[in-house]
Protein backbone atom coordinates (compact mmCIF):
# COMPACT_ATOMS: atom_id res chain seq x y z
CA UNK A 1 0.00 0.00 0.00
CA UNK A 2 1.79 2.97 1.50
CA UNK A 3 5.98 2.44 1.46
CA UNK A 4 7.57 3.29 4.53
CA UNK A 5 7.91 7.33 4.14
CA UNK A 6 3.56 6.93 3.96
CA UNK A 7 3.78 7.99 -0.20
CA UNK A 8 0.77 5.76 -1.33
CA UNK A 9 2.43 5.87 -4.67
CA UNK A 10 0.31 6.98 -8.30
CA UNK A 11 -3.37 8.38 -6.89
CA UNK A 12 -5.85 9.79 -8.81
CA UNK A 13 -8.31 12.94 -7.62
CA UNK A 14 -11.69 13.78 -9.42
CA UNK A 15 -13.60 16.50 -8.79
CA UNK A 16 -17.78 17.24 -8.87
CA UNK A 17 -19.55 20.13 -8.30
CA UNK A 18 -22.61 19.52 -6.56
CA UNK A 19 -24.71 22.78 -6.43
CA UNK A 20 -22.53 25.13 -4.14
CA UNK A 21 -19.61 22.02 -3.08
CA UNK A 22 -17.34 19.97 -4.38
CA UNK A 23 -17.02 16.05 -4.14
CA UNK A 24 -13.33 15.17 -4.13
CA UNK A 25 -12.36 11.48 -4.33
CA UNK A 26 -8.98 9.71 -4.41
CA UNK A 27 -8.28 6.60 -5.73
CA UNK A 28 -5.12 4.45 -5.18
CA UNK A 29 -3.69 3.39 -8.76
CA UNK A 30 -2.03 -0.09 -7.56
CA UNK A 31 -5.24 -0.78 -5.26
CA UNK A 32 -8.46 0.72 -7.01
CA UNK A 33 -9.24 1.92 -3.32
CA UNK A 34 -11.43 5.03 -3.36
CA UNK A 35 -12.21 7.67 -0.79
CA UNK A 36 -14.44 11.13 -1.20
CA UNK A 37 -14.70 14.23 1.16
CA UNK A 38 -17.43 16.86 0.40
CA UNK A 39 -16.03 20.68 0.55
CA UNK A 40 -17.26 23.90 -0.32
CA UNK A 41 -16.54 24.79 -3.77
CA UNK A 42 -14.71 27.77 -3.19
CA UNK A 43 -11.94 25.95 -1.43
CA UNK A 44 -8.56 25.78 -2.64
CA UNK A 45 -7.92 22.68 -4.89
CA UNK A 46 -4.78 21.92 -3.52
CA UNK A 47 -6.56 21.70 -0.25
CA UNK A 48 -8.84 19.15 -1.28
CA UNK A 49 -6.52 17.32 -2.99
CA UNK A 50 -4.56 17.28 0.50
CA UNK A 51 -7.30 16.78 2.25
CA UNK A 52 -8.70 13.60 0.37
CA UNK A 53 -4.99 12.49 0.12
CA UNK A 54 -4.82 12.35 4.00
CA UNK A 55 -8.30 10.42 4.19
CA UNK A 56 -6.82 7.97 1.49
CA UNK A 57 -3.74 7.70 3.42
CA UNK A 58 -5.60 6.55 6.38
CA UNK A 59 -7.91 4.10 4.76
CA UNK A 60 -4.80 2.65 2.74
CA UNK A 61 -3.12 2.18 6.85
CA UNK A 62 -6.23 0.20 7.80
CA UNK A 63 -5.79 -2.13 4.84
CA UNK A 64 -2.52 -3.30 5.95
Amino acid sequence: MADSRGDPGEVYFEFTAIGPQVKVAAVHAATGIEVAVMAPAGAARHDLERLALRKLKMRLERQD
